[in-house]
């Protein structure tokens, strides 16, 4: 029988509800972003923290959402589309979901009672036209200093990059994907 480390005991000076939060930014070009966050999700579910996951241009079944469906510490919501759009594709429609997903987004941050709120793919969605780099800094200035903020996706803007305490950069070196390989299910969605 294995048993798991907990690791260092918390001291009176540092209860698990007073530790400060800290701004996540995973970004590149790199497979691997959105299941950073969905890992991170789980973990801190493993220990009690309750989670937001409110993923922009995203809209179709995944395996990780189907995976923590049942958990009750966890919570997902979807502000996309099924399917993929390219920038010359971005509608009024698109704008107005990944809006109405800033307002949820921000509502779990600020009122929720989230320990770990995570914003996939935001970065995407500025890029794509459909949110400002003013309306992720908003969100990063709102936090409640406990909580823990992920924001995910490719070009993260220079402005969020400098203001948030941990950033990953994902490079891709290979990718299976470049031989024609599609997204296969269970590993890619």
């Amino acid at each position: 029988m294995s048993t798991v480390d907990p690791g260092p005991e918390r001291t009176e000076a540092q209860p698990a509800d007073a530790a400060p939060g800290y701004v996540h930014v995973y970004t590149g070009d790199g497979k691997g972003k959105t299941t950073a966050a969905f890992g991170l999700a789980l973990r801190a579910a493993g220990h009690g923290k309750r989670v937001f996951v409110g993923q922009f241009m995203k809209g179709q079944p995944y395996g990780e959402i189907a995976a923590l469906a049942e958990n009750p510490l966890v919570d997902v919501e979807q502000f996309g589309t099924a399917g993929c759009i390219r920038m010359d594709e971005v509608s009024d429609g698109h704008v107005g979901r990944a809006r109405d997903g800033l307002e949820r987004a921000r509502h779990a941050l600020r009122e929720g009672g989230y320990d770990v709120v995570v914003l996939d793919e935001i970065d995407i969605a500025i890029w794509f036209g459909l949110l400002t780099v003013s309306d992720a800094l908003r969100m990063i200035d709102e936090r409640p200093p406990q909580t823990e903020l992920v924001l995910t996706g490719r070009r993260a803007p220079r402005e969020i990059v400098e203001r948030a305490d941990l950033v990953t950069e994902m490079r891709e070196v290979k990718h299976y994907y470049r031989q024609g390989v599609l997204a296969r299910a269970g590993i890619e969605f």
